[in-house]
């Protein structure tokens, strides 16, 4: 008889062990439930898991996708309030400055019933270190002439007429260096010259000229307009001394004067279109 191969014995292990798994397999699914229901619960579970998590990393991107939408109406409707209450700021700013506007020009007419006022808005300022000019938007179709007075909405003197045309006008300011006004000292009475001057002009200043060797002026001296010869009107505030100098020959002295109107910021003017001389 012919003795089995070691490849037989080799084979019989291998279907001894295959059986052995397939029943250890059959026996756990029959201890716990069917056995295909089982398997398909096995292959299914990951993808299950899988879901889950797709499922709730959805749901925090959405959450989070709507609260960033909260947030920017939240923003849009603080940014809307933020600006309207700017507006008011705005709107309470412009009232009260057009409040005291209309006070300073109430006051004005009031105090000074002697002058005809024709108000004008600022167009154009035009200053250097050789002239000083405004353009406004009012000319002879209101009366207006070459030579009339202009005054701030205080009352303070700004400057004269020097052109006009049907509805604008040209204004020498005191600073322009051909400015040239009758003056008084209001103090003592004392009559004097306001002139603009080249060398002033830089300091926002204008020179006050003719005092004599002796001058009875000192600063802090109030100047106003003197209205000699009907030219001007009479009494309207030019500005304050602030210091006596020699003249360049030192057979004179002149005061430099600070004039009260402020260019910077002028959008309002009054022209004199005609007064009444006060004696």
């Amino acid at each position: 008889m012919k003795r089995p191969s070691n490849r037989f014995f080799i084979t019989l292990l291998s279907v001894a062990a295959a059986v052995a798994v397939l029943l250890s397999v059959m026996t756990y699914f029959s201890t716990t439930s069917a056995a295909l229901p089982n398997l398909a619960g096995i292959v299914v579970t990951p993808f299950r898991s899988a879901s889950a998590a797709i499922s709730e990393a959805f749901g925090e991107w959405t959450g989070y996708f709507t609260e960033v939408d909260a947030l920017r109406e939240e923003n849009r409707q603080l940014k809307l309030q933020i600006a309207e209450m700017e507006e008011d700021v705005r709107q309470a700013t412009f009232d009260r400055e057009e409040n005291a506007h209309l006070r300073n020009v109430a006051e004005l007419r009031e105090q000074r019933r002697d002058l005809h006022l024709e108000s004008a808005r600022v167009l154009v300022q035009d200053s250097s270190n050789w002239y000083s000019l405004l353009t406004i938007n009012k000319g002879t179709a209101q009366d207006i002439t070459v030579g009339d007075a202009v005054v701030t909405e205080e009352g303070y003197l700004l400057g004269v007429v020097t052109e006009t045309g049907l509805n604008w006008s040209t204004i020498r300011t005191i600073l322009d260096s051909e400015s040239s006004i009758g003056a008084l000292v209001f103090r003592n009475g004392g009559s004097a010259l306001a002139q603009g001057d080249f060398s002033l002009m830089s300091e926002g200043c204008l020179s006050l000229s003719y005092l004599g060797t002796e001058p009875d002026v000192v600063a802090g001296d109030l100047i106003v307009t003197s209205g000699l010869g009907g030219y001007y009107p009479s009494q309207l505030v030019i500005g304050y001394v602030e210091e006596i100098r020699a003249s360049d020959n030192g057979l004179a002295q002149y005061a430099v004067l600070r004039p009260e109107m402020e260019l910077d910021g002028l959008t309002q003017v009054y022209v004199v279109t005609s007064f009444d001389i006060v004696d």
